[in-house]
């Protein structure tokens, strides 16, 4: 074997040498490509979680380095390969990452603002740029709110987006123009699911009106918010007038500064025998903010003689006693009166004497008919009060309705002219009835249709006739002749909610939020009520019970 050995060439042992020298170092090699291998894909790896990238996976195959996964962003997916890159060789990065979908766009949402005042209008929103043939495209509402305030500047601050619109934007958006013509001053903002309606009436008359008409008008499946508020009005003079006579005790005219002053007042109305619904219009102009505590003192005097009324005008004040009071309880009376009274108020008493003789006094009268026509009889002072009489009475009833048959007298009392004018002020807030005018006593009777016309007489006598002046006020209210009559308030659509509620309560299913079948009858109950009514607020909410839920609602 030895010499078999020492036979071989040279060159084979040579090459021998060669192959186990190539062997090893090839060893070597793949051995240096394990571990640079590893060691790329550790430092990938940790760099990558160090900056919130574990989204990416990373394989190293060889020198190569390779990244696969999801990128939320395209923004995101360069980070990671720019990171890589600043890690090692960017010839060596395979690059198979991919990026999330973007998602389609959505439609903007659609909603417009109007806003109107004395100044004009302003349109202020985004509006669909084609919303269908027919339909209120961003013209058709600049023309409509131009065509509302045509002696103002329309200002039109309205783009358009080239989406379709909702299904409910036309009938939305319909709805808040009627509201728009109907407030005059109000900013109204729309949207598909809903319009809110911000606004000011002049009186609370109107108020419930527009929220009963904007109530019809809303068109279903459109959710309506009313904001809409009436400022107290302006009472000039401000006036009360309290009277016990032989029909017993009553209000003639109210008037308070506050709502706690006009419970105050109403309190003490009730405590003198004042008797069903009582009208208190609270207002601004108070002469005083100690008015309801004066109010209250002559009440109370007038409850204690007997017989008698009480007038307040702005800060003059009338007590003037009735039959069978004496002048011993009138006199004490007054005194007490006089120091009760803030300092603000001044007072004017009278006792009229019971042993006067009728000698036929000076008189003139005016008869309002059911029909409207009037008949003015009686004595005048002289023809220019004549013709003032007459015109005042044409503009106040119509210029066909009125029959003048008066003769002229110019020796009747001072202030004749006066006490005329004024009555036929006070006849005209009726619906039919008579006035009497005389030299003591100027007096209104009749039928009215609105609660207020009492007060409003009592109002013009009161400051047309001054201070000690006699008057009588005979109004009496007729429900039929009121075209608010029907209309319920929110006060009295809660009690009737609240008589309901009492009776039989609102029933839900065991462990549910749902209404039981057997409560249909009550909530049949209840729209019957709320149909009629304006918009209110009210609270419902379940007792929690161990069979019921604990459940609430907002309407």
């Amino acid at each position: 074997m030895l010499n078999s050995f020492r036979r071989l060439a040279p060159a084979t042992i040579a090459a021998l040498a060669f192959i186990l020298a190539a062997l090893v170092m090839m060893g070597v090699a793949y051995a240096a490509v394990l571990v640079i291998e590893q060691r790329s894909q550790n430092v990938v790896r940790d760099e990558l979680v160090r900056q919130r990238l574990d989204w990416v996976t990373v394989e190293a195959d060889g020198l190569e380095v390779q990244l696969t996964g999801t990128a939320p962003t395209e923004v995101l997916r360069f980070r990671a390969v720019s990171l890589v890159g600043s890690l090692v060789d960017s010839s060596r990065i395979r690059d198979n990452l991919d990026v999330t979908p973007t998602r389609a766009l959505e439609a903007p949402q659609f909603s417009v603002e109007m806003l109107r005042n004395d100044d004009g209008i302003q349109l202020i929103g985004l509006m669909p740029e084609d919303p269908g043939e027919g339909r209120i495209d961003e013209q058709t509402l600049t023309e409509a709110a131009a065509a509302l305030s045509p002696d103002s500047e329309t200002v039109d601050m309205l783009e358009a987006a080239a989406y379709p619109a909702p299904e409910t934007w036309d009938a939305a958006l319909g709805f808040g123009i009627e509201a728009l013509k109907r407030l005059p001053r109000s900013k109204i903002s729309v949207s598909a699911e809903r319009v809110e309606v911000t606004a000011i009436t002049e009186t609370e008359a109107e108020k419930r009106r527009l929220e009963i008409e904007l109530s019809d008008l809303k068109p279903e499946g459109v959710r309506m918010i009313l904001n809409i508020s009436a400022p107290r009005p302006v009472i000039t003079p401000f006036t009360f007038r309290f009277v016990i006579d032989a029909n017993g005790a009553r209000l003639d005219a109210c008037s308070a500064d506050t709502d706690r002053a006009r419970n105050t007042i109403l309190g003490t109305l009730r405590a003198a025998g004042v008797q069903g619904r009582i009208l208190c219009t609270v207002g601004l102009g108070v002469p005083s903010p100690r008015w309801a505590d004066a109010v209250s003192k002559g009440i109370r005097a007038v409850t204690e003689l007997g017989s008698g009324s009480i007038t307040f005008a702005d800060a003059d004040v009338s007590l003037m006693g009735g039959e069978g009071v004496t002048q011993a309880a009138f006199d004490r009376i007054v005194g007490e009166l006089e120091t009760g009274l803030p300092d603000v108020f001044s007072l004017t008493s009278t006792l009229p004497k019971t042993d006067n003789v009728d000698q036929g006094p000076a008189e003139f009268t005016a008869e309002l008919s059911v029909d409207g026509k009037v008949e003015l009889r009686g004595r005048l002072t002289d023809e220019t009060l004549r013709s003032a009489v007459d015109v005042f009475g044409r503009a106040s009833f119509g210029s066909h309705n009125v029959l003048t048959a008066t003769r002229l007298d110019p020796d009747l009392p001072n202030g004749w002219p006066i006490r005329v004018l004024a009555g036929l002020e006070a006849l005209a807030q009726l619906h039919h009835g008579s006035l009497l005018v005389r030299s003591d006593m100027v007096e209104v009777k009749g039928i009215a249709g609105s609660l207020e016309a009492r007060g409003k007489i009592t109002q013009i006598l009161s400051d047309e006739l001054g201070p000690g002046e006699t008057f009588r006020v005979d109004v009496a209210y007729d429900e039929e002749l009121d075209p608010l009559a029907a209309l319920p308030t929110p006060e009295e659509c809660a009690a009737e909610v609240n008589e309901v509620i009492a009776k039989t309560k609102i029933t839900f299913t065991p462990a549910s939020a749902e209404i039981a079948a057997d409560a249909r009858p009550v909530i049949d109950a209840l729209t019957e009520i709320l149909v009629d009514c304006p918009p209110i607020t009210m609270e419902s909410a379940a007792i929690p019970t161990a069979r019921g839920p604990k459940a609430g609602t907002r309407h």
